[in-house]
């Protein structure tokens, strides 16, 4: 077996412990790199769906709204219901008829649905009813979650109200108000306006034709 000669070299202890330290340095930052970036990955994630929730109900509530229509409805009991009815604190939040129902199948029913908005501890949720008389509701859909508090006020010939209650004279107003604070402190302000395509009553005094104009309804930076 062959001796080692003197010019032959080798590392020495020190010198493979060092080596270790470093090489576990660098997989101990490369953990930690990657563990930041699934963490702000989820983040993101969870912010765009967050947001995406937010303009989801913009948009649902611009098409109900804008085809909301006078036509009154009766429930399960045969009472009968205003065309449109809102205010916060009460269930449901928002109660309305709109038009444009898309019927894909052709089933036997009208194009007109009953809808109702309701708070939840879950969030934010859609009903539908599958008719406008004695039916009884479908679903719940969940829109937003996590929302605190939502405060509605409703505008009709220059005036701002808490609460609706569709009248003969009046059954819809010309626009609504929603506002919105989240569990964790940030708040919305949307702006709708109603019936855009249906008719208007006049008030004594009052000019038929909406002299406002409203935004297309966006969420707004906090109050």
């Amino acid at each position: 077996m062959p001796k080692k000669t003197q010019g032959q070299a080798g590392f020495t202890l020190i010198e493979v412990m060092i080596a270790l330290m470093i090489f576990g340095m660098i997989a101990a930052a490369g953990v930690a790199l990657l563990a930041f970036s699934v963490r702000a990955q989820g983040a993101s994630g969870a912010a765009l769906d967050d947001i995406g929730a937010i303009n989801r109900l913009s948009s649902i509530l611009t098409a109900d709204l804008a085809q909301a229509v006078d036509r009154p409805t009766r429930d399960q009991n045969g009472t009968r219901l205003p065309a449109f009815t809102g205010g916060s604190g009460q269930v449901p939040m928002l109660r309305l008829v709109r038009g444009g129902w898309s019927n894909i199948d052709q089933s036997p029913r009208a194009t007109l649905q009953k809808v109702e908005y309701q708070l939840t501890a879950s969030g934010i949720e859609r009903v539908g009813y599958p008719a406008l008389d004695g039916a009884a509701p479908l679903p719940a859909a969940l829109i937003v979650e996590g929302v605190r508090q939502a405060t509605w006020r409703f505008r009709y010939a220059g005036a701002w109200s808490d609460r609706w209650e569709g009248t003969p004279v009046a059954a819809l107003p010309q626009a609504a108000e929603l506002t919105l604070v989240r569990e964790d402190g940030r708040s919305y302000r949307m702006l709708f306006l109603v019936g855009t395509g249906s008719p208007r009553a006049r008030v004594s005094g009052a000019p038929g034709v909406n002299p406002f104009p409203i935004p297309t309804p966006t969420p707004n930076a906090p109050r």
